[in-house]
């Protein structure tokens, strides 16, 4: 489907899109919709960065997007018996159990419970060990309630959920992401860990990203060489969307992937459910409801001021991620509905928030969900 195409199939969504051109909030968005399995769009619009087209191929930056997938290795050891969901962190890091942390548990860092949101990672430049570390030593938020206190953790607690991966595997978290998960999905061109020559490789299909500052988008480096070749588990994923939007068609198809199941249904269902419910999100400044690593439909506690939220017309079993100020995976059970795109502009919270929902709710309409297609 070319651009053209897509304007036509999805013209509210298009004009969403377009408009965000027109205002300088990003200058291209790929994207990727399918119902029930069936891809309905796989399109890039706009340019990807200077002189060169966003296109379905091309290789774009998801940030905490990409969280999820991490969350369903963590399922897949569960699943093997080689950890339990309530096992204290430090039965695999024993030094993490320090200055209040002790009772932290592998639930606690998927559901953002575990009270240690701010530690300086130092990442890309500071090595994976010493990241480790410098959050082993780092202590418990004051009045922090590990298990209630809520408050959404951007790095720390998924380069702990890498390190537990790392020691029941003996093998870096990139390789055993691709082993585990991306291989047997197809998902080929997604990379945890991009290899500086396959990043050569890629050439013009590796995208831009811009951050809107006074009205005006200014590249960041986020997308370099350098940057894309080193693990942070939690934010720096990258691939095609489509490859998102495969991940979630996934956990939709209860955990069967084209070659082998990925994960057993019950834990898809497990990793779906409302674990962290009714909480205001210190970090997101919301009251927001999470699974097992992802955000689960939030609209009951507002839908047009919830972040990171699937849009009015989703149903309350929705679930996905979005990745700060850029992109969203979501997939909702009750329409078959998978969602995926990514837009290159980060344009602050509040646009983005504007951007995302509006993006949701034009996509469902242009599929007659709830309303009539155009």
């Amino acid at each position: 489907m070319d651009e053209s195409t897509f304007q036509t199939a999805f013209p509210r969504a298009f004009a969403v899109i377009a408009q965000g051109i027109e205002r300088g909030l990003h200058t291209g968005c790929q994207i990727y919709i399918s119902v029930q399995g069936r891809p309905l769009a796989d399109d890039g619009v706009g340019m990807s960065r200077s002189g060169i087209p966003m296109s379905s191929d091309t290789i774009n930056l998801w940030l905490s997007s990409g969280k999820p997938l991490t969350a369903v290795a963590i399922l897949q050891a569960w699943e093997r018996g080689e950890l339990r969901l309530d096992d204290r962190v430090t039965r695999f890091l024993p030094t993490f159990g320090q200055n209040g942390k002790e009772a932290v548990t592998i639930r606690h860092l998927l559901t953002h419970t575990g009270g240690f949101r701010n530690v300086e990672t130092g990442w890309p430049e500071t090595p994976w060990d010493e990241i480790v570390e410098r959050i082993n030593v780092a202590p418990l938020e004051t009045g922090w309630i590990v298990g209630k206190t809520a408050g959404y953790h951007t790095a720390s607690s998924w380069f702990v959920l890498g390190e537990i991966l790392q020691r029941i595997e003996q093998r870096p978290y990139s390789d055993l992401l691709r082993d585990r998960l991306l291989r047997p999905l197809g998902m080929n061109d997604t990379w945890a860990a991009l290899p500086p020559d396959r990043y050569a490789a890629y050439g013009d299909r590796i995208g831009g990203m811009f951050v809107r500052e006074q009205s005006e988008l200014l590249p960041l480096d986020w997308t370099s060489a350098a940057r894309s070749a080193v693990s942070s588990p939690g934010g720096n994923i990258r691939g095609p969307i489509r490859e998102l939007g495969v991940f979630y068609e996934m956990l939709l198809n209860e955990g069967a992937g084209p070659v082998v199941q990925i994960l057993s249904p019950q834990t898809v269902a497990a990793m779906t459910a409302r674990h962290r419910v009714g909480e205001y999100d210190q970090t997101l400044g919301h009251v927001i409801d999470f699974g097992l690593g992802v955000i689960i439909d939030s609209n009951r506690y507002g839908a047009a001021t919830v972040p990171y939220g699937y849009g009015a017309k989703c149903s309350p079993r929705a679930f996905g991620h979005g990745g700060a100020q850029s992109s969203q995976g979501w997939c909702d059970p009750e329409t078959g509905l998978v969602v995926a795109y990514y837009f290159n502009g980060r344009a602050g919270e509040g646009q983005h928030n504007r951007r995302t929902r509006q993006v949701n709710e034009a996509i469902a309409m242009d599929l007659g969900i709830d309303g009539e297609a155009n």
